[in-house]
């Protein structure tokens, strides 16, 4: 039997996603389906917690959708966020049931690819944090961050627009240009870090190759509870 996916839900938007995501993965492959259950904590919480640094809170509240997961019978369970993966470490060492990590699907993509630069773009504690840097660094891979005033544009659409689901034509075309820069700096490719940048990016052509971690981690999920 197929074993049962659990979605830890942080924003409304990007846990929509990852939960379509994957009922649409499922529903392409043969066989039984697994059962998928997501909980969530208010994501005002989450927001006060991330705009303090408060990595403790974050990490706490986590935690508790780790557990309510286990009780409704997840096997395992996947975080769709970048951000909130800053906290995943305190939570992840007290949950009942395993995780699978966004951030090395991630890696191991861009290596497997031999990629030896790669943008990154998500919210400004992504871009200027250690979550993707470090990890690829070790790899030999180098992560290029937009410039600081194009970073925070970034993060003022992702908070003020793309949390709440707002798509503007001018902040697609925003983003489309920050990928152009990134690829006019020598980078091969670009790891859409954050979980809702994808409602920007359905349907449009990039200039370059990009790995959409949430996207990666919901095909991961599949193939876990498929046994693939």
């Amino acid at each position: 039997m197929p074993k049962h996916i659990g979605i830890i839900a942080v924003s409304p938007e990007g846990s929509a996603l990852c939960y379509r995501s994957i009922m649409n993965l499922c529903a392409e492959r043969p066989g039984p389906k697994p059962s998928v259950t997501l909980h969530s904590r208010p994501f005002a919480a989450y927001l006060d917690a991330i705009h303090k640094q408060d990595w403790t809170a974050v990490g706490m509240l986590l935690q508790e959708s780790a557990l309510a997961l286990a009780a409704a019978g997840a096997e395992f369970c996947v975080l769709p966020d970048n951000v909130a993966v800053y906290a995943a470490p305190l939570a992840e060492a007290k949950s009942p049931i395993p995780w699978l990590s966004m951030i090395d699907l991630v890696a191991d993509a861009v290596t497997n690819d031999h990629r030896v630069s790669v943008g990154l773009l998500g919210t400004k504690a992504v871009s200027y944090g250690s979550i993707y840097q470090a990890i690829l660094g070790l790899r030999g891979v180098k992560v290029v961050a937009p410039p600081e005033a194009e970073a925070d544009v970034i993060d003022r659409i992702i908070y003020d627009e793309l949390v709440y689901g707002r798509v503007m034509p001018r902040s697609r075309e925003c983003l489309l240009h920050s990928i152009e820069a990134l690829a006019a700096r020598g980078c091969d490719g670009v790891i859409i870090g954050c979980t809702e940048l994808p409602l920007l990016l359905n349907g449009v052509g990039s200039p370059l190759p990009f790995y959409d971690a949430v996207g990666l981690l919901s095909t991961a999920a599949v193939d876990r509870s498929l046994a693939l």
